[in-house]
């Protein structure tokens, strides 16, 4: 059974979400935005099931041209971000150390991600933009100390990410990344929410990042350094999630700033990041304003 795909939307009207099909958007917002004002909403009341379901039966109202997709989820309370999860990414660093014993974690604001198809932003203050594709896992369930064995049933849905980095601005100070990781719109997040099933849609997942075509990241999450079931517990330790939290899950080797020369993403250059089972990101890198 095909997967339903939950996108938010603008147009001249205002935002609202729906479900992609074949023929363009249903309009969910438009039938249920008094009840759920945003698919935050919806992922709160475990609506998500009961939407894909009517929205089956439903003919599409809008034209995937006539809307801009935005980041699938408004206003998220929490965006956290795991950093070295696969085994290449830790070698990247060529400091002789094995991996370490818990994820390494930050955090971005919404503001820093764009959509799908929408220009991802090199800002003036930097030219070292660079790419990081990713899985995200959207949480539906709020939850403190999560056991790794309950964790899978913290999530709602999937999505995908490119964590758009500027390399020399994660290196304005000592101790952090935060600077490097938050310009506006340096990063992207969509196309759309896919529900979540059960542990086999996660287990073993191809992962791939192309600039221009090429490909520059590569790798599946069975690989990954710490699972979701173990990002889940350890971040609901110190913090309750809540549902529309995203936890961004982390990148393969590939980046451009692990090539000899230093390969900086560009305006004019196009970057898809796909996943199986979950879609593909698309976005062209422009200049900020």
């Amino acid at each position: 059974m095909k997967q339903s795909r939950f996108v938010t939307f603008s147009t001249a009207t205002g935002q609202g979400y729906g479900v992609v099909t074949e023929q363009g958007i249903v309009n969910l917002s438009q039938r249920h935005g008094q009840q759920w004002p945003s698919l935050r909403e919806v992922i709160a009341a475990g609506a998500l099931p009961l939407l894909a379901e009517e929205a089956a039966t439903l003919t599409a109202d809008l034209p995937l041209t006539a809307v801009t997709l935005e980041i699938p989820i408004p206003a998220p309370e929490k965006i956290i971000c795991v950093g070295v999860n696969y085994p290449s990414r830790n070698e990247e660093y060529k400091d002789g150390q094995d991996a370490p014993a818990n994820p390494s974690l930050f955090i971005r604001f919404p503001r820093s991600f764009t959509g799908h198809q929408q220009p991802l932003q090199r800002p003036a203050e930097s030219e070292q933009l660079d790419y990081e594709g990713e899985i995200a896992i959207v949480i539906g369930k709020t939850g403190r100390r999560i056991a790794e064995t309950d964790a899978l049933s913290h999530i709602a849905a999937l999505t995908l990410c490119n964590e758009g980095t500027l390399r020399d601005w994660v290196r304005h100070a000592k101790f952090n990344v935060t600077q490097g990781k938050n310009f506006d719109h340096s990063g992207s997040m969509g196309p759309w929410l896919v529900p979540f099933v059960d542990e086999v849609q996660l287990a073993d997942i191809q992962l791939e990042t192309r600039v221009n075509g090429e490909v520059r990241q590569r790798d599946r999450t069975s690989r990954m350094l710490f699972p979701f079931r173990q990002i889940i517990s350890y971040i609901s330790t110190f913090t309750t999630l809540i549902p529309g939290d995203i936890i961004v899950t982390g990148t393969p080797t590939g980046a451009g700033a692990r090539f000899d020369l230093p390969r900086w993403l560009k305006p004019g250059d196009v970057v898809e990041v796909e996943a199986e089972g979950i879609g593909l990101l698309r976005n062209i890198v422009a200049d900020e304003g």
